[in-house]
């Protein structure tokens, strides 16, 4: 245990900058997603047939292909298209792109959970079609999918660790590295795994709050 603490000590500046990093992409890739999600549902409800068509594509293409190869695709392929993007970057687009197909999801889950007699009364008051979605439908349905995107925010954080197949820095990639060159495999993914646990434990909390909220309301 004495040799655990030490180590502890000795890996926690490394270990703590992966964990920076891994929450800066974690927050990037979120933003990304949730735009993105908001794309597609619009998409997919649109009155036009190419772009319900081109959102259903995309969903269930990025939905079949592993997070792992649409990461080797963006970071690997791409250069050779002449779009070579940095690590960080790279890994932003991935994990956006893969999560927001799951964000849609959760979007569209909400949505349709909007109490239709809202949008009826709404309709009644004589708001148009854009008017009506964002002042009703949309603040509405975004309500009711907090907790589901919440749990994917969850799933997200803990998904940044197979960016560290494309060189980027952060909390897996950094006790890699530590584990390689000082062979203390034990200490290192202990602490690993206790610093996901700690950076998952409040988002958890959030989710768990805004799910009593909604059973509030």
């Amino acid at each position: 245990m004495t040799e655990f603490f030490a180590d502890t000590v000795r890996f926690a500046p490394v270990l703590l900058r992966g964990l920076l990093v891994t929450l800066e992409l974690t927050v990037c890739a979120l933003a990304l997603s949730l735009v993105l999600g908001l794309v597609w549902v619009a998409m997919g409800r649109a009155q036009a047939a190419p772009l319900r068509w081109i959102a259903r594509t995309v969903i269930t293409v990025v939905r079949g292909i592993p997070i792992i190869v649409q990461l080797f695709f963006i970071y690997f392929v791409l250069p050779d298209w002449g779009l070579d993007l940095p690590p960080f970057l790279a890994g932003v687009l991935g994990l956006g792109l893969a999560y927001s197909v799951y964000q849609a999801e959760n979007i569209r889950g909400g949505i349709g959970a909007v109490d239709k007699g809202l949008v009826e009364a709404g309709e009644a008051l004589g708001m148009g079609r854009i008017t009506l979605w964002r002042r009703v439908i949309l603040p509405l349905g975004l309500r009711h999918a907090l907790p589901a995107m919440g749990n994917s925010m969850v799933m997200l954080l803990k998904d940044t660790s197979i960016a560290s197949t494309i060189t980027i820095a952060e909390l897996t990639r950094e006790g890699q590295l530590l584990a390689i060159s000082t062979f203390k495999n034990g200490s290192v993914y202990a602490l690993l795994a206790l610093l996901y646990l700690a950076a998952s434990l409040p988002l958890s909390a959030l989710v768990r709050t805004l799910e009593r909220r909604g059973r509030l309301t």
